[in-house]
């Protein structure tokens, strides 16, 4: 069912509820959950709990929060995952009784020390999206996108209003961190920062949620599928539109990627995923200092407060030149840089990533560490430093005609290695086989045969 958890449950109750809604809810992993409560001594307001299976509106997400607010603290901590379902709760959340390994044991524990914390499983999607705009609009002040680092140098007014976004990354199964230690470690930034707020005294309203569901099912209708066998169709992979530049009244710089993730080493791999911030509804990027014209593109993503750094752009540059080989004009990635606090990391790409000007480019895998797509432009660059990954990726920089990309030409050759192997196996195998009927073609049968009732064969030495 889906639960608005009242002031006595503890925090294991809450997600044993949460495991419970998962199975009456219905197909909720195309929604996203969202978990508030409040510092101890201050109270949230009750709701009334949404009936089991209900997804929650935009609207009725703005209703459940401006009530909450009404009476709660004004200074509100949002804990903003780039991915997050209810799978990621029952797969990780410990809450078949095995706390020792969950992925959540700060959050677990401050939702059993409020004393009313809410729980929405099921909020409708891309609706989530709006949550950052919702609060910004309740409590009529600016977001701040902050860390732990950069909060424990602040000091809030207890009596004032605030509305503090913690960007928190996930992880999928095909990237080198599991989704597992990526829930655990954002569960740590979420103990560190009610620790520094804890320190001050500063009373406060926090909220756990994502601007997208980490797992999508596409959902089927029995009444709608044909009886007879037929080819399935792969769900859209894009959520959001692409990002667009415009030149005037049309776009000439167009966009995408599903994961858009950027690495820092500071004595560890420190990750940052772009992706929420950069597309959909709740974007916050801004492209000042894009150009575009019928030789060069430059795209420019203009982000705040990014691993500690107060500014950080992010720069693909793009050049068109004609090549009388294939008589044709080409575009290429040139490179791709990091600027941050006055400092700067390139990236070359130009031999790896280009199209037909009259296309798009898209690979399902760009980065700097594993196969990689972008080099360091020198071994002394500090993109040495950084690690750059693009899950999904599609740009396009020239002949742009509307808001959707041109044919895409894609990274993956035909002679893939999957391919060769196809190949080679079918080559021995057929190797194999031919030497096998050779085999059997050379038998030769007896020209003699004894006869037991007779002489014996004798035969000449001389045969």
């Amino acid at each position: 069912m889906v639960v608005s958890v009242v002031s006595k449950m503890t925090g294991t109750a809450v997600f044993i509820a949460i495991l419970f809604s998962v199975f009456s809810a219905g197909s909720c992993s195309a929604q996203v959950p969202l978990v508030m409560w409040s510092s101890e001594g201050y109270p949230l307001p009750q709701q009334v709990a949404p009936l089991a299976g209900h997804i929650i509106s935009g609207s009725q997400l703005a209703s459940y929060l401006k009530t909450a607010l009404t009476s709660g603290p004004q200074n509100v901590l949002l804990f903003l995952q780039d991915k997050l379902s209810m799978d990621d709760f029952t797969v990780y959340g410990g809450v078949f009784g095995n706390k020792q390994d969950s992925a959540f044991p700060a959050l677990e524990a401050e939702l059993r020390s409020s004393a009313s914390p809410l729980v929405l499983p099921a909020l409708s999607w891309p609706d989530s999206g709006a949550v950052p705009r919702i609060l910004q609009e309740q409590l009529g002040t600016s977001p701040l996108y902050l860390d732990p680092e950069t909060l424990s140098q602040l000091r809030l007014n207890a009596s004032g209003s605030s509305l503090l976004i913690f960007r928190l990354p996930y992880s999928t199964d095909a990237d080198m961190i599991s989704p597992k230690a990526v829930l655990s470690g954002n569960d740590d930034i979420i103990r560190q920062v009610l620790n520094i707020i804890k320190a001050q005294a500063i009373p406060y309203t926090a909220i756990y949620t994502a601007v997208r569901p980490s797992r999508v099912i596409q959902e089927v209708s029995l009444e709608t599928l044909p009886v007879a066998r037929t080819l399935l169709q792969a769900p859209a992979s894009e959520p959001y539109p692409p990002l667009e530049f415009r030149s005037g009244a049309s776009p000439c710089i167009l966009f995408w990627a599903e994961n858009l993730t950027v690495s820092h080493f500071q004595g560890q791999w420190r990750r940052h995923g772009l992706s929420a911030q950069t597309f959909g509804s709740s974007a916050s990027v801004s492209l000042t200092g894009s150009t575009c014209n019928q030789t060069h593109s430059r795209l420019v993503l203009n982000y705040q407060n990014i691993l500690n750094f107060r500014t950080f752009r992010l720069i693909f540059s793009m050049s068109r030149r004609f090549y009388q080989v294939s008589g044709r004009h080409w575009f290429t990635l040139d490179q791709v840089e990091l600027e941050y606090d006055g400092q700067k990391a390139t990236f070359n790409s130009s031999r790896n990533i280009y199209a037909p000007s009259e296309y798009s480019y898209r690979c399902k895998s760009v980065t700097s560490f594993r196969d990689p797509l972008l080099t360091p432009r020198t071994a002394n660059d500090n993109a040495t430093l950084w690690r750059l990954s693009f899950d999904d990726f599609q740009i396009q920089g020239f002949n742009v005609t509307g808001s959707d990309f041109s044919y895409a030409s894609d990274c993956a050759s035909f002679f893939t290695p999957g391919v060769w192997m196809g190949l080679l196996t079918s080559l021995l195998m057929l190797l194999v086989l031919t030497y096998g009927l050779h085999m059997i073609i050379q038998l030769r049968t007896m020209d003699r045969f004894d006869d037991p009732k007779g002489p014996a064969i004798a035969v000449p030495q001389n045969e």
